[in-house]
């Protein structure tokens, strides 16, 4: 009898927790309408956003920078305005570290144009490690991004898989036909 009462008491603890959980995660959760974006951005899916090259746009610095792999294999890096297009650099500055940890490229780059491009190239492989260090003038801290840079043909849209994006795969997708 006692066994029953505490078994019993121990499930009415579990569902009261659960219940107390429930509220909690739907307090925690902000409606559709709640979200708020930068003032200073227009509203964009990040993911759909490809860059004026065909490359990788990076999001995490502020204007946005592209990151293309020339067909010599050097990186080039460009800063994108709110509408896509390349801008002048200003006082960015970008260092990158590419390879395996045992045998890394260091990447220096030079001003070319509206934009940035390795003097070294990338090493051998068609997956590649790399950390992108952009900085944002004297006395900031430098963004760092890391990235596998996959250089691989994406089999739906035939651009390199880093440059990929969901919205070019789905347009050349074709629905198989029933026999």
């Amino acid at each position: 009898m006692k066994a029953l009462q505490n078994l019993q008491n121990h499930s009415r603890v579990w569902c009261l927790t659960m219940v107390c959980l429930t509220a909690l995660l739907q307090l925690t959760q902000a409606a559709p309408d709640d979200h708020k974006h930068h003032e200073h951005h227009k509203h964009h899916s990040h993911a759909s956003m490809a860059g004026p090259n065909g490359g990788k746009v990076l999001h995490e610095v502020h204007p946005h920078a592209e990151l293309f792999v020339t067909k010599d294999r050097k990186l080039q890096i460009t800063f994108l305005s709110e509408t896509g297009k390349a801008v002048s650099p200003g006082q960015h500055t970008v260092k990158a570290v590419c390879g395996k940890r045992t045998r890394p490229t260091r990447m220096q780059f030079i001003r070319k144009g509206s934009a940035f491009l390795s003097k070294q190239l990338l090493p051998f492989g068609s997956k590649i490690p790399t950390v992108v260090q952009i900085g944002k003038g004297s006395g900031k801290k430098p963004v760092i991004i890391r990235l596998n840079l996959d250089l691989g043909k994406c089999p739906d849209c035939k651009k390199p898989k880093y440059a990929c994006l969901p919205s070019d795969c789905n347009k050349s997708k074709t629905t198989p036909t029933k026999r």
